[in-house]
């Protein structure tokens, strides 16, 4: 197992990356009356935490101080539904060590609680095993608040966190976990197997493979498919916590059908159907450009399709818990 505990370890369970509504204007502000209606929705379902400016969130264009509102937002909102301590990860990046410092900083200042950070990749071709894991070393020595390590090679150039580099990295004690995007499940089992969850754990970057990453020691997903069906995903969590695991695996079958509609429609695609399904004004559910128009009828017709079956089984889990609030 690793060396030291965490400074304080990434909560188990079922994150949202929440998405970022903008104005349909020439500046694409954000639509902070939809946004406050959506990070509502997230928080009183009962997730247990809330990413802010990750990759659904639209991290890279978005301000420093759009950031920083958008925390407090979430924080305010969580507090007002009555869940004041609900675990805010916000999106800290850059493309040099002193940048994503500065972001950690800022992250904490406005109450966020961990900082999710991907590898710097504009200099990817400079890139190597060390300089990637020095780049997290520096800089969980200088945050303010734990470090989620956020491996997403489609996104950095391809650059991958492999497991001899976890295995280095899981030791420093503000290091808490890693997010794997790279679908990577073997990667699970070994974080699983060198150490124990409140020390460094792996989370599923998707969560048509939850059940499977349990299996082998997973504490849970960061999914944007929480941000339509936030209970379904609950479910599974729960019913394989609770030794359930037919049960578990034959929802995770039909989550799996309808997130495929939420990987190929790609962000734009994302944010329409949640607009839809969620009754939002489809005029706030662009991306920000150059990111383009989810506008194709047959590209619209096709995911409503594949992801409107499972708001049946959503609509009856919030039933559940109105009745038994």
């Amino acid at each position: 197992m690793g060396s030291m505990s965490a400074s304080k370890a990434f909560p188990p369970g079922i994150h949202v990356p929440s998405l970022t509504w903008f104005k349909n204007e020439g500046t694409q502000d954000i639509d902070w009356d939809v946004q406050t209606k959506h990070i509502e929705f997230l928080v009183n379902s009962g997730l247990h935490g809330v990413v802010i400016a990750g990759t659904n969130g639209e991290s890279v264009t978005l301000t420093n101080e759009e950031k920083e509102k958008l925390v407090r937002t979430a924080r305010e909102i969580a507090v007002r539904c009555g869940r004041p301590d609900l675990p805010i990860t916000m999106g800290c990046g850059g493309q040099s060590t002193r940048h994503v410092i500065a972001e950690t900083q800022l992250a904490k200042a406005a109450g966020a609680d961990f900082a999710l950070v991907l590898v710097p990749s504009y200099f990817h071709f400079a890139m190597n095993e060390e300089a990637i894991v020095s780049f997290f070393e520096e800089l969980a020595d200088a945050s303010p608040i734990p470090v989620l390590i956020y491996n997403f090679p489609g996104v950095v150039a391809g650059l991958d966190v492999n497991s001899d580099m976890l295995s280095r990295l899981g030791r420093h004690h503000n290091i808490v976990g890693v997010k794997l995007t790279c679908g990577g499940i073997a990667k699970v089992a070994r974080v699983r197997a060198e150490f124990g969850p409140e020390e460094f754990c792996a989370l599923a970057g998707q969560s048509d493979w939850l059940v499977p990453a349990m299996a082998v020691g997973s504490t849970g997903t960061i999914t944007g498919v929480a941000n339509l069906f936030p209970r379904v995903c609950i479910e599974i969590f729960d019913l394989y916590r609770a030794s359930k695991a037919a049960e578990a695996e034959a929802l995770q079958l039909e989550l799996a059908k309808m997130e495929w509609g939420f990987g190929k429609g790609g962000i734009n695609g994302t944010k329409w159907v949640v607009a839809k399904i969620r009754g939002y004004s489809l005029d706030s559910c662009d991306c920000r450009r150059p990111y383009p128009k989810f506008a194709d009828e047959k590209k619209q017709a096709w995911i409503y399709g594949v992801v409107n079956p499972l708001a049946e089984q959503e609509a009856k889990l919030a039933k559940l818990a109105k009745r038994s609030a």
